[in-house]
């Protein structure tokens, strides 16, 4: 036990460090300029027929994985030096809302294709 008397204040400062790191202003800044520009380039896109169809949604789908990563990067603070159970409960994540949009998707098409019979 220490001869000196601390308080919870420096307790807190002395396991502050062993938390992930959280962004300064400037790349919050640089987060929402990226997300900005990504949004605008997939509506932009959407909304101007310069491209076919198939490479419309194609361009579409690549802004917005490429938005997920900086979300992720920016805002959730998930890099290669992220706690382990913080890729756990993300990938946990992801795996659930696929399980959702991909049973929807099934249970929907075959919905469709046994209605329209």
């Amino acid at each position: 036990m220490s001869s000196h008397p601390h308080s919870p204040a420096e307790d807190h400062a002395s396991t502050a460090d062993t938390h992930a790191a959280h962004g300064t202003y400037a790349s919050y800044l640089t987060g929402f300029a990226l997300s900005a520009l990504l949004t605008a380039i997939a509506f932009g896109v959407a909304m101007m027929p310069l491209l076919s169809r198939t490479a419309t949604i194609l361009v579409v789908t690549a802004v917005g994985l490429v938005q997920i990563c900086v979300q992720n990067f920016y805002f959730m603070h998930l890099t290669h030096r992220s706690e382990r159970w913080n890729f756990i409960s993300f990938f946990f994540t992801v795996l659930i809302i696929a399980i959702l949009v991909g049973g929807s998707l099934w249970i929907m098409f075959h919905l469709n294709r046994n209605m329209m019979m």
